[in-house]
This record gives structure tokens, C-alpha cells and sequence, in this order.
């Protein structure tokens, strides 16, 4: 049996802990996520998938979500207000894009996960060192 490519897109899905907002997302069986040390990434446990907006699509809960803006205001967290979690968001890097939670993916369709240290705090140096992990 040969490995999948790198670069082959299989179809994932996920949501929220309550199920009412569920997505699908077409990204590599096998996924290299950012770990942002922001406060609200560090504070949430976000892992960042960030994909073109036209490999996403919302499925179901878009009148169940919630949105919160802080600092530039560029990017959009959403979030389901029933259950508090925030499965993807419009990230202020990639606005024409969205970044998904890898922790919300449904078990079964990640083949392998390695995770990639980002420090916001040196935003423009670490940009540059995962340029590869966010192209869209």
C-alpha cells in the first residue's frame, strides 16, 4: 500500500462540543498545525488550520454562532453560543481565508498531526518560518 501524498486533500469534519455548528474542511490526511502563543489562542487551546475559504464549508449552525472582535478587528472569532466553542475563525493573517480548530475535527480522518510552535510575539520572524503551513 502506497502513502497518501503529502499534498492530497481528503475531506474532514467537524463542529462544536454541542453539534450544532458542523463543518467540513478539505486538507492533507495528515496535518501540521500551528500553536499560536497569543493570549486567546494560548488561553483556548487552538490549533490553527489555516485553508483557502473555498476548501471550507459550513454545514450547519451559522444562526448559531457568535462573534468577538478585539485588538485590529480583523479577525473574526467565531464561536457557538450554546456550548462556548470556536471551531473555525476568520484569522487576521489570512482574512480572505479561514483557520480551523483541529481539536474540533471528528476523529478518524487525521492521519498524523505534528504541531508547529508560533510565537506571536515575534509575529513578522515566525510568519516567515511557517509561510509553508499557511499559504492559501
Amino acid at each position: 500500500m502506497q502513502a497518501p501524498d503529502a499534498l492530497s486533500l481528503i475531506t474532514h469534519r467537524g463542529g462544536c462540543h454541542c453539534r450544532r455548528v458542523r463543518f467540513e474542511v478539505d486538507a492533507p490526511a495528515a496535518i501540521e498545525a500551528l500553536e499560536c502563543g497569543c493570549s486567546i489562542c494560548r488561553m483556548t487551546g487552538y490549533l490553527h488550520l489555516i485553508v483557502p475559504a473555498l476548501r471550507f464549508r459550513l454545514l450547519s449552525g451559522a444562526d448559531d454562532l457568535g462573534e468577538y472582535v478585539f485588538n485590529t478587528g480583523v479577525a473574526r472569532h467565531r464561536f457557538c453560543r450554546h456550548c462556548g466553542i470556536k471551531p473555525f475563525y476568520v484569522p487576521r493573517s489570512h482574512p480572505d481565508g479561514i483557520d480551523v480548530n483541529v481539536r474540533c475535527l471528528d476523529a478518524g480522518s487525521v492521519a498524523a498531526l505534528s504541531i508547529v510552535p508560533f510565537d506571536d510575539e515575534n509575529r513578522d520572524a515566525a510568519t516567515a518560518a511557517v509561510a509553508h503551513l499557511t499559504k492559501t
